[in-house]
């Protein structure tokens, strides 16, 4: 069998880019949003297929009402929870999300796809509703730290994206920043083309919480990649056992148990 390169690798699981056919001045990513919101949905294993047409079928509809404005894109998890999948939805700031909301009050074609029957009547019946698994469906809001520079690598153009996350602990916030930061500068400049950083604080919810959105060119290089992203600091600097990664596929139709809708 002739050696794995990186393009055969990106045939096989090509970056999210691939999702959408708007142009690339309009896509928006981790790299250049003013906020990304984390969405994430347990798909119920009977309607694994029903339910990733769905995701991709609101995605290519948002994509294509707010070029510009907002892009998203379906991930599943590469290792973890089977049938679980996420949506980074990125905004060009806050006041998107009215455009969002008036879409989804104004926009008939999107009504329609929300109210579509997804589900056979032989099973029920029902809309998306019924694809997920009650209660599992949750979003987080994300806002990049200020000052940061636009990295090679994002969530468009990435093999595969590492979602982590840490708390900071009491009385350390200044020091777990800064070491945050460190840590962003060093994975950067050691991984350029490899590996691209993008720091994020929480809106709405903890804020001692910070997120390191991780755009990697493939899989093979997160085992370089561990150590660098492993500095702690002081005892104390980061809440112990608050460390959380998750590693996120970009979806195609090859993956497993999914078809492409006619």
């Amino acid at each position: 069998m002739a050696p794995m390169t990186d393009e055969r690798r990106a045939q096989i699981v090509p970056p999210a880019a691939h999702q959408c056919e708007i142009p690339a001045e309009q896509l928006l990513h981790t790299g250049n949003a003013g906020v990304v919101v984390q969405k994430v949905g347990q798909l119920k294993s009977e309607f694994r297929n029903e339910g990733r047409m769905f995701a991709r079928e609101v995605a290519k509809h948002v994509n294509a009402r707010q070029a510009g404005n907002a892009t998203a894109f379906v991930y599943e998890e590469s290792f973890g929870y089977e049938d679980r999948i996420h949506f980074l939805i990125h905004l060009r700031s806050l006041d998107t999300y009215y455009d969002l909301v008036e879409m989804g009050d104004q926009d008939r074609a999107y009504r329609e796809s929300i109210a579509k029957e997804r589900v056979q009547e032989d099973t029920g019946g029902g809309a998306w509703d019924r694809l997920f698994v009650d209660g599992s469906v949750r979003s987080n809001v994300l806002l990049p730290w200020a000052g940061q520079s636009e990295q090679p690598l994002n969530s468009a153009n990435s093999g595969i994206v590492l979602l982590r996350s840490t708390r900071i602990g009491h009385g350390f916030r200044a020091e777990g920043r800064e070491l945050a930061e460190e840590i962003t500068t060093s994975v950067n400049k050691e991984f350029a083309g490899q590996a691209s950083v993008t720091l994020f604080d929480e809106a709405f919810g903890d804020g001692d919480q910070v997120h390191w959105l991780v755009g990697l060119q493939d899989l093979t290089v997160y085992g370089r990649l561990r150590q660098a992203l492993a500095a702690e600091g002081r005892p104390g600097t980061f809440v112990d056992g608050s460390a959380r990664e998750t590693a996120l596929t970009p979806h195609h139709w090859g993956l497993y148990a999914t078809r492409q809708g006619q």
